[in-house]
């Protein structure tokens, strides 16, 4: 080995040195690119030593070696490289991703987010991986992503509930990859919380009496078993009162006997790991309303009273849905029922038996029942014994004390129009239907007792909406009062043959040929 030069050899393996010392040169030799080729064998023959020509200085072994991988971790792939493959320059990798965190967890995936790391390198962002790992699993980390991203928020799927998954995200650039960003704890997959299933009649008020039990149970869904919290008005339940029962599938609110004092609304809340769902139970407890005020007789004439009072202070928490009035003669001492469901505070009690002296009570109603008080009249209504009634306190134009109301009615379903009408002499009643007059056809009932007028149409379709009009006339005036009728419905074969029957029906037959339903069209031929 002291002169001899070596074979031309195949594999770039540096040469050795020659015996004789050789000075190290100043300057160093310029580094070979990395990308050029590389390794020498894995195992040289022992035997064969070859050596460097004379001539020639023995090159500079390079102190930077490419880094093992690490252990457990896949092959780099092809974007790890940190060389220029232009120029060969080797520039740095980007830094590591920032704030990493877990957005959501569902039951079978989980969502991640970060920020875009401060240091992106020279030639900029290719995108970023997803690493995961099972706790437990013999494979490693597994790239969740096939090719890089650029977005910072990113969706692992297909997981089962009960997992643990390892997370973390490297940046890749055309120079390498960055220190990953790690999850200080493995994301748990869990089953969130579903819907709480709200039972139908509980979306609307549940309406209980005074005394009544209130017993609700409301189902829900969630693994593991959630925390149920109820409150009414952001404050906890009075658990005195209030008994709350939870199971892994419902909870059950109940009160043995209902006050007033527990209506309101109830807010149910129901917490997984931080995820929540809400629902709301309106409950009303309601009870008989009070009496109604300050009841008078505004009026005595004939065999007629006239009666006036206020709403009740307490309408029992519900709406009041009418006035039951009840007279009582001072000779027999009993009560009778004169009018039901009256919605107004006023009416006319008639058909007064002369001779006899009244008096007058009236009880409000409710959707619990009528009030445990009636409101009675503090003076008496008495009905002189006279065969005669002077003119100036009988004699009175007609008068509509309660007028017709707008109805809507579905075709088919017989309807009734009602209105009040005072007057002496006796009005006559008249009945109209768009300002013309009805007369006896059999579909329209008309009746008149005690001063209320009803109107049945029976089985109505839609041509007999329209503007009905009561009209009341005696020999001092007379007095009109209107409504509209609308009837749902589709209009059929039948129903045109019907509507037409009907309108004929309000002329004579003598009039019949003057209608332009009989007449030629002028523009058809004639003699």
């Amino acid at each position: 080995m002291t002169g001899k030069t070596a074979p031309p050899a195949t594999d770039p393996a540096p040469a050795a040195p020659k015996k004789e010392p050789v000075p190290t040169p100043k300057e160093e030799p310029a580094p070979a690119p990395a990308a050029e080729e590389p390794p020498a064998p894995e195992h040289p023959p022992a035997t064969e030593k070859p050596t460097a020509p004379a001539d020639e200085p023995a090159p500079v072994p390079t102190a930077e070696a490419t880094p093992a991988p690490e252990e457990g971790s896949l092959a780099p792939p092809p974007w790890y490289s940190r060389a220029c493959l232009h120029c060969g320059f080797v520039t740095e990798p980007p830094s590591s991703p920032l704030s990493l965190a877990v957005e959501e967890v569902s039951e079978n995936s989980f969502t991640l987010t970060w920020k875009a790391p401060e240091q992106k390198g020279q030639s900029g962002l290719d995108g970023y991986v997803v690493e995961i790992c099972k706790d437990g699993s013999r494979l490693g980390l597994l790239s969740a992503n096939k090719e890089p991203f650029l977005s910072t928020r990113y969706t692992v799927q297909d997981l089962s509930s009960g997992d643990k998954i390892h997370v973390r995200v490297k940046a890749v650039s055309a120079s390498g990859a960055s220190v990953p960003a790690t999850l200080e704890q493995p994301v748990l997959i869990r089953e969130i919380l579903r819907k709480i299933r709200m039972p139908r009649h509980l979306r609307q008020t549940y309406v209980r009496r005074v005394g009544d039990a209130v017993n609700v149970m409301i189902p829900f869904q969630g693994k593991p078993q959630p925390e149920v919290v109820w409150t009414k008005g952001d404050q906890p339940l009075d658990t005195s009162r209030i008994n709350i029962h939870n199971t892994e599938k419902d909870t059950i609110l109940y009160i043995r006997e209902a006050q007033r004092s527990d209506s309101g609304k109830y807010e149910l809340a129901v917490r997984i790991n931080g995820a929540e769902d809400k629902a709301t139970l309106d409950i009303r407890v309601i009870e008989p309303p009070g009496p109604p005020q300050n009841l008078k007789l505004v009026d005595v004439w004939g065999f007629n009273v006239a009666l006036e009072w206020a709403p009740p202070v307490d309408n029992g928490n519900s709406e009041i849905k009418g006035y039951m009035v009840q007279k009582s003669d001072k000779k027999s001492g009993k009560w009778f029922t004169a009018l039901e469901r009256c919605t107004r505070t006023s009416c006319t009690i008639s058909d007064l038996i002369i001779g006899n002296t009244y008096s007058f009570r009236v009880f409000a109603e409710n959707a619990c029942g009528l009030s445990e008080k009636a409101a009675i009249s503090s003076g008496v209504a008495h009905i002189e014994k006279t065969k005669k009634i002077p003119q100036r306190d009988m004699m009175e134009p007609p008068k509509f004390t309660q007028p017709l109301t707008d109805r809507t009615t579905t075709r088919g379903y017989s309807t009734h129009l009602f209105c009040s009408v005072r007057g002496f002499p006796q009005p006559k009643i008249i009945w109209m239907k768009n300002q013309m007059e009805i007369r006896e056809d059999p579909k329209y009932i008309a009746m008149i007792k005690q001063g209320v007028c009803s109107l049945e149409i029976r089985k109505p379709n839609p041509f007999d909406g329209g503007i009905y009009t009561c009209k009341a006339v005696n020999p001092l005036g007379e007095a009109s009062v209107d409504c509209k009728l609308d009837v749902k419905g589709k209009i059929g074969q039948g129903d045109r043959g019907a509507g037409l029957l009907a309108y004929l029906f309000l002329f004579s037959p003598s009039q019949w040929c003057g209608l332009s339903l009989f007449c030629a069209d002028p523009g058809e031929g004639g003699p």
